[in-house]
């Protein structure tokens, strides 16, 4: 390392031998004489060296001038970290940062034996880093003193906001002295953390690297076209054509993520999982099976997004497409870190194009849009591998070239290089046959619609001929098992079809809703292709099922939606509803809609007796007239019935 003055010695000396030889922008930013002291709001692309630049930001403050730590018994720094992973990796880069300082460090997270990490600090920790809610929990029980803390340092704060631990958060800054020095590292500065910031920091010193306007320079963006249905095999030939020691695939759901699990696990991958439901311990094991090369595939939900660290990490898959930028972001800042080159590939379905293109505009990112590698594709570039393979270029042992001349001689040159081909192949997971896509971008755009006053030309909607009919000439008709009385609609049925068959939008014409079926028009490819794909039995999903017709239906004849009125006798009044009219038996009766106000009368009497009650008198209980019928319920044991008195007047 050269001209670092500002740097103490035992650091300077420890990333000389970590192979240092220049700083990053944020590390060569955070460290400039005029912020010594000074609050910070540090802002920068993931995989900068946020974690080294903060290291080298409070080594002053914690060293004071002297060259190694003194003997403490309560904390000097407390270092916060949204997760258990990030958290523990941030203590592996300190530990080797400050190893020839003397610094003692305790790690404090949740999933780890609380007991254990109590005994640590009680032994006494200059440096301490955690999650928020273990932290805090520390500091409320006692066990955490914080009260000569020096710094405090929030690392990914708006990950940590994002995951609901502003309490936990405040909990801990309040905490610690108010002469302490607050560090606050965030890949982006949204609201909830410049409000965080104005409360807990004291002019603080904003610093944007200039790195971080050139997001992910490192990063190749892919946008694949894949077609529904055929996202698990584009993951496995996305996988097989990367020459990646390590990649990483990212899913919103525990539930996605088990069963790609599985499905990876079968074709041959060596693959581990890492989500939320997994214990610390397992979550270490799979991360270290990655790191040592046990295993090449790992499969993560977004709890993976955030600061995890693979040096040999060169591809990032997102099988579930991400929520927002920021997510695709630190998903994908998984790679390419540190100068190393890395890929991000979003799997995109036709019908979600467009909303990519607004994901990767807003991420200020430009992708290249294409297809997941064929099948042809992986296996001539298998075979061009296998050519450029360096150990044929190998010196061989003696004992090697007797066992070659050997097999030569037995089996022939051609027949032994054939079975090293074949045992070649045997090693590697056959690619999959992926269904083609149209991989052009749309034609139509918003802002070649015109303008809304022309559309006041056209022909009314009943007189126009229908359009992009081509491709429906010879078409094929099926049907679907569920109609209008089963509220069948087409913005369900579609994108049912479309999802079974591996269709398009295109493929589909007509849709002929009818009262106990539908049919659907498609194109002969189409329906050969969805009858490929759901078989014989015609099974989609929810129990319905599709069959073929022999040819085009017959055509619906136009719905009434009220009956005919009678005719009537000119002249003649309207006849008036009879009042005494017995009511029908309830087999003949038909179903009547419900009426709020007469459905929830109770009527006790026998059925086919008419209702002979009359109206009451304005204002009285009972009944007017000669014909007595109401009568007041008589109370349960014999007593007499409440008697209201005459009312009080308010005061």
């Amino acid at each position: 390392m050269t001209d670092t003055p500002s740097i103490p010695s035992a650091l300077a000396e420890a990333l000389a031998q970590r192979g240092y030889e220049t700083l990053t922008p944020v590390q060569s930013s955070v460290i400039e004489a005029e912020l010594d002291g000074k609050d910070l709001l540090v802002s920068a692309q993931t995989g900068s060296g946020k974690t080294v630049a903060f290291g080298l930001a409070m080594a002053g403050d914690l060293l004071a001038g002297a060259d190694r730590f003194e003997k403490s018994d309560t904390p000097l720094a407390v270092i916060v970290a949204p997760t258990r992973e990030l958290a523990q990796q941030v203590a592996r880069e300190l530990e080797w940062l400050y190893a020839k300082s003397g610094a003692r460090m305790a790690t404090c997270v949740g999933g780890m034996d609380m007991r254990e990490e109590r005994r640590t600090l009680a032994r006494g920790a200059h440096i301490v880093v955690g999650t928020p809610g273990r932290l805090s929990d520390h500091i409320r029980r006692g066990s955490l003193d914080a009260s000569n803390v020096r710094v405090v340092v929030l690392d990914e704060a708006d990950e940590m906001l994002d995951m609901g631990f502003r309490e936990e958060l405040e909990h801990i800054l309040e905490g610690t002295p108010e002469t302490r020095r607050t560090l606050m590292f965030s890949a982006t500065v949204p609201k909830g953390i410049a409000a965080l910031a104005a409360r807990y920091q004291k002019d603080a010193m904003r610093i944007t690297t200039a790195a971080e306007q050139q997001q992910h320079v490192d990063i190749e963006y892919r946008a694949l076209l894949v077609a529904p249905g055929d996202e698990e095999n584009a993951i496995v030939n996305i996988v097989r054509h990367s020459d990646s020691e390590t990649a990483i695939v990212f899913c919103t759901t525990r539930a996605a993520v088990n069963k790609l699990i599985s499905r990876m696990g079968n074709r041959g991958f060596p693959v581990v999982a890492l989500s939320g439901e997994l214990s610390q311990k397992e979550r270490g094991n799979a991360l270290q099976a990655l790191r040592d090369g046990r295993a090449r595939v790992c499969i993560a939900t977004d709890v993976a997004a955030r600061g995890l660290d693979l040096q040999n990490l060169g591809l990032v898959i997102h099988a579930d497409l991400p929520r927002d930028p920021a997510t695709l972001l630190h998903r994908s800042g998984r790679t390419g870190r540190a100068g190393r080159k890395g890929v991000s590939a979003l799997l995109v379905a036709p019908r979600a194009r467009r909303r990519v293109e607004r994901l990767l505009r807003d991420a200020k990112i430009e992708a290249s849009w294409g297809k997941p590698p064929s099948a042809d594709e992986i296996n001539a570039l298998d075979d061009a591998r296998l050519m450029a393979d360096p150990i044929f270029t190998e010196d061989s042992s003696a004992n090697e070239a007797e066992l070659a001349r050997t097999l030569i001689d037995t089996y022939g040159a051609e027949q032994v290089a054939a079975a090293f081909v074949r045992r070649h192949r045997a090693g590697r997971t056959a690619p999959e046959d992926l269904r083609d896509v149209d991989d052009r971008a749309p034609s139509r755009d918003r802002n070649e619609r015109g303008d809304r006053r022309d559309r006041d030309d056209r022909p009314p909607r009943e007189k126009r001929e229908r359009q992009d009919r081509k491709g429906f000439d010879d078409a094929t008709w099926i049907g679907i098992n569920v109609g209008r009385k089963k509220n069948a609609e087409p913005r369900w049925l579609l994108p049912m079809l479309c999802k079974a068959g591996g269709l398009g939008r295109d493929d589909i014409g007509a849709i002929r809703i009818n009262p106990a079926d539908t049919h659907v028009e498609l194109k002969p490819d189409a329906a050969k292709r969805l009858f490929e794909v759901i078989g014989n039995d015609g099974m989609l999903e929810k129990g319905l099922r599709a069959f073929a017709l022999d040819g085009p239906p017959p055509a619906q004849p136009p719905r009434q939606d009220y009956a005919p009125s009678r005719e009537r006798t000119p002249g003649k009044p309207p006849r008036k509803p009879h009042l005494n009219k017995k009511p029908k038996s309830a087999a003949a009766a038909p179903e009547k809609a419900f009426d709020p106000l007469t459905d929830y009368i109770q009527d006790d009497r026998p059925a086919g007796k008419p209702r002979k009650d009359k109206p009451h008198a304005h204002g009285k209980g009972k009944p007017t007239g000669g014909d007595k019928t109401y009568k007041r319920p008589k109370p349960q044991g014999g007593k007499k019935p409440f008697k209201k008195g005459p009312k009080k007047p308010r005061d």
